[in-house]
């Protein structure tokens, strides 16, 4: 895609948190100092007191919309009324980053309550490259697309996850979101190597990064199985890679994500000097050994 118009500011190269509901009320009333803030876009659609919250907040911090339910990779085609109320909440609220999934969860019209994975293939990604160039156009503007953490992989995919979404960005001229913590999940669930995952995605478009914690879970048969839940501080070697990451593609807006069992502010916080620490030294091998430690 050309000739979209650009975002109304750039979100600044420095970690910031995802906003949830339990914080909304600080940030309104006191302010805490983070770079910028990420907020579910589908938690918005609604109007009311949250949305209210979100306009006096926007004044103040830059944002990134991040969406869950445009279904880019639904064979079905897109939910157009779906698209028509992102649309509406984007143009309100000017946001600085839109992002969505490389994934699927709608079927029949009805919505799944998860991102389900795609099948690596030709016909998947001429799927998902028409969907994006319709959200594209429909919003004017450039979105990113997040690579997912998945459990699966399809027998018939022809594409590494890496390739796939490479040959994405190259055909539509969205950029990419690097979710290092679904990367490293999906890397240790498959067998992958991460770094070469890293190394092949194109870094210049990558424009996010997201960092978040995840479970692990032992099988009866012995094996590990890493479950990308939101849900703890961010592991030691998804920190580690992370700082791969930013060797290869240089500082960048990072988020921590953490959307279960959600801790004080102060915990994101924390999560979010480490990142910046790390954005700082460039991710350098003597600072990612340090912190990593």
């Amino acid at each position: 895609m050309s000739g979209s118009p650009a975002p109304p500011e750039a979100i600044p190269r420095a970690a910031g948190i995802g906003l949830r509901f339990p914080h909304q009320g600080r940030f309104v009333n006191e302010r805490p100092r983070v770079a910028w803030l990420e907020v579910h876009a589908e938690n918005y659609l609604g109007g009311g007191t949250v949305r209210r919250g979100l306009d006096a907040i926007r004044r103040d911090y830059p944002l990134s919309l991040h969406g869950v339910g445009l279904s880019l990779g639904s064979a079905e085609g897109l939910d157009e009324r779906h698209l028509e109320r992102i649309a509406g909440l984007v143009n309100q609220v000017q946001p600085q980053l839109v992002s969505e999934h490389l994934a699927w969860s709608v079927v029949g019209g009805r919505y799944l309550a998860d991102l389900l994975p795609l099948p690596m293939t030709e016909e998947a990604l001429e799927v998902v490259c028409r969907h994006v160039t319709q959200v594209q156009e429909r919003l004017g503007r450039r979105i990113l697309v997040e690579n997912p953490s998945t459990y699966v992989q399809f027998e018939h995919s022809t594409l590494c996850e890496w390739e796939f979404l490479t040959e994405l960005a190259r055909r539509t001229g969205c950029g990419l979101l690097c979710d290092v913590n679904n990367l490293f999940v999906s890397a240790s669930n498959h067998g992958w190597s991460p770094t070469a995952y890293l190394e092949g995605l194109p870094a210049p478009a990558i424009e996010e990064i997201h960092l978040a914690g995840h479970a692990v879970r032992v099988l009866e048969s012995g094996g590990v199985l890493r479950i990308d839940d939101h849900g703890s501080r961010v592991a030691p070697e998804v920190w580690t890679l992370y700082g791969q990451a930013l060797r290869r593609y240089g500082p960048r807006p990072t988020l921590i994500e953490w959307d279960t069992d959600i801790p004080p502010l102060e915990v994101l916080l924390e999560e979010a000097a480490q990142a910046q620490h790390w954005i700082e030294t460039a991710g350098r091998p003597e600072a990612c050994r340090a912190d990593a430690a």
